[in-house]
């Protein structure tokens, strides 16, 4: 990653560096950003109390951390109601739908254990007092409002965003979500291009059925006994970056550094070509070569990859 540091101490960041917005910031580092967190600014919000020793211990590193213990919102209200759930990944401003929920086998985990009220914020106006006008990466994981925050940032910001990543419901989790067909419509029509999606369920059964007809074991391992549904996906779009009178020096050059961090070397040759077009900086001369480098590199890894396949179907099989 000697490359990556060398581009994000240029000057274009000294004074702009990249902006990552994490909402919903329980568990660990988003690992794609390990690379360049201590080159970055990470405003992470964080609503359940219950988690925030684990977000204020896992998220040292970054060259800013703004931990803001707030829900949230596309409203201007001071206050909103939180659903605070029996697994704290599941809270959130919307009421579970108990009634769809009762068919599946997690159902329990969305239990509301008590409603409070929290201070609540716009994602816009806490930028505005950190003083950033930008959002490089956009992250949010809010049960239900992934689509309203984004929107919520306002056409400028998000045209400009370099990515965003969202975990909509795909099933009905919660009463009046974001669901990941609007959010598709709404990236395809920004100019985004979906650079990952990895679909998450759970099973199809009732968890009463599953609590006193079955039994702990059927419980236990159910994710091997009883065939996964999608339920919601962990969804990522990169912008196209087309629009020449948008982008800057400093967003090709941090453009290539985020599709090189999630792998994808076909799109960073793409956006060095671009800043070469528009700059004629020698630097993205260097960026495509490295990109190519990155491919051809990872061409003599397909041995290895297949074999490790092999060996994994052989292992299922005498299972």
């Amino acid at each position: 990653m000697h490359f990556i540091d060398k581009i994000l101490r240029r000057e274009e960041f000294k004074s702009r560096p990249p902006v990552l917005v994490d909402v919903g910031a329980s568990g660990e580092i988003h690992k794609e950003w390990r690379p360049i967190a201590r080159h970055s600014v990470c405003v992470a919000f964080e609503a359940d109390d219950r988690e925030l020793p684990n977000v204020r211990r896992r998220r040292s590193g970054f060259r800013e951390l703004h931990l803001v213990q707030a829900i949230v919102t596309d409203k201007r209200d001071d206050k909103a109601q939180f659903y605070l759930t029996k697994s704290p990944f599941c809270s959130s401003l919307l009421e579970p739908d108990a009634e769809s929920l009762r068919e599946w086998a997690f159902a329990e985990l969305f239990e509301v254990e008590r409603r409070i009220e929290l201070p609540s914020v716009r994602l816009g106006d806490v930028l505005g007092r950190l003083g950033h006008s930008d959002v490089d990466w956009f992250k949010t994981d809010s049960q239900g409002i992934d689509l309203r925050l984004f929107e919520g940032l306002g056409e400028k910001i998000v045209n400009r965003v370099l990515v965003a990543d969202f975990e909509p419901g795909i099933m009905d989790a919660y009463k009046g979500e974001d669901k990941l067909f609007s959010i598709m419509v709404f990236m395809n029509d920004h100019r985004f291009w979906m650079s990952d999606m990895r679909v998450c369920g759970s099973q199809r059964l009732s968890s009463e059925v599953l609590k006193h007809e079955l039994g702990r074991f059927h419980a236990r391992f159910l994710p091997y006994i009883l065939k996964t549904s999608p339920g919601w996906a962990e969804v990522s779009f990169m912008n196209e970056m087309r629009n020449p009178n948008l982008f800057t020096m400093r967003d090709f050059l941090l453009g290539w550094v985020f599709a090189v961090v999630k792998r994808q070397y076909g799109f960073a040759y793409e956006i060095a070509s671009r800043g070469w077009d528009q700059s004629g900086e020698r630097v993205f001369v260097e960026m495509k070569h490295r990109a190519l480098a990155r491919l051809n590199a990872a061409a003599f890894r397909i041995p290895v990859r297949y074999l490790e396949k092999m060996i994994m179907k052989i292992s299922s099989v005498l299972q």
